[in-house]
């Protein structure tokens, strides 16, 4: 059995990108679907089984709801096809799934709703292997927040080489890795710096990392925007779609990594940096009313 039709080109984009417009290959939609059909299963028993704490379910929906929207807009809309030949669109794609999509599906905490999907034996023995010593210890390795960052750091860095880079676009099998790494990474990178209730909080390494990513993920959109020379000249074949010529194209693929990202990696971390001071506060009130 040959794999070769999954990892095509035509179908990384849809048959005659851009042309093609909506790219509703099986291979990218139906992941898609199955995702939100088991998502909805797994949030339905929940519902179901109990009355309490519906409100913070509804919100975690709401939240999965348009993360998944976001991921699905990114990869089967026009923004995706067209990022075969307009390198700014393609840049708006990547930031889609690792900005906007990655933060929002992590808030929504849907593992509980996907493990309830799962029937009940399936369920527990699924249970028991998460809670295993080796992928504990795996999980433990890889969900300190510098590695995290490092590692979301070198995917986005990495792939923005140009070699690799172009080889991402005449390689279906580089394109899925390129995005599944954009988006393991990122979905990674928020689900360790995201607060959490029950978790213990680390407030300020969660600034400094989305400071600093902010900061490189900037310096790499910065890069693009004053270079003279066009980094990956294939990807800018059809800037004239959007009335671009190709260093107009790349500019503005490096703004929108520049700008855009970057104020949603800052704005986070100011967010949570208003989250610990409020904490803070409490904690401080709470204490003052402690007798002796």
């Amino acid at each position: 059995m040959s794999f070769d039709a999954f990892f095509s080109t035509s179908i990384c984009y849809g048959a005659g990108a851009p042309e093609a417009g909506w790219t509703l290959a099986f291979p990218i939609a139906l992941p898609l679907a199955a995702i939100a059909l088991i998502y909805g299963i797994g949030a339905g028993r929940l519902w179901r089984r109990s009355g309490r704490g519906r409100p913070e379910r509804l919100r975690q929906a709401l939240l999965f709801a348009a993360g998944w929207g976001v991921l699905t807009g990114a990869l089967v809309s026009p923004i995706h096809a067209l990022g075969e030949r307009v390198f700014s669109a393609h840049m708006i794609e990547h930031e889609l799934l690792m900005a906007v999509a990655a933060p929002l599906l992590v808030a929504a905490c849907p593992s509980a709703a996907l493990m309830w999907a799962l029937p009940a034996t399936l369920r527990r023995g699924t249970g028991k292997l998460t809670h295993g010593k080796m992928l504990q210890a795996v999980w433990a390795f890889a969900a300190r927040p510098l590695y995290a960052t490092i590692l979301h750091g070198i995917a986005i860095w990495i792939w923005h080489i140009p070699a690799l880079f172009e080889a991402a676009l005449q390689q279906g099998v580089l394109h899925y890795a390129q995005h599944a790494s954009f988006l393991g990474t990122a979905l990674l990178f928020w689900s360790v710096l995201l607060p959490r209730s029950g978790r213990q909080q680390t407030y300020g390494s969660s600034i400094m990392h989305l400071f600093f990513t902010s900061l490189h993920t900037g310096l790499l959109g910065v890069l693009l925007l004053v270079s003279p020379k066009l980094w990956y000249p294939e990807n800018a074949s059809g800037a004239a779609l959007w009335g671009l010529s190709p260093i107009e194209d790349q500019q503005l693929a490096g703004l929108v990594m520049w700008v855009p990202a970057g104020l949603i990696y800052g704005g986070a971390a100011l967010l949570i940096a208003g989250l610990w001071i409020s904490n803070s506060g409490t904690r401080e009130a709470t204490h003052a009313l402690r007798p002796g």
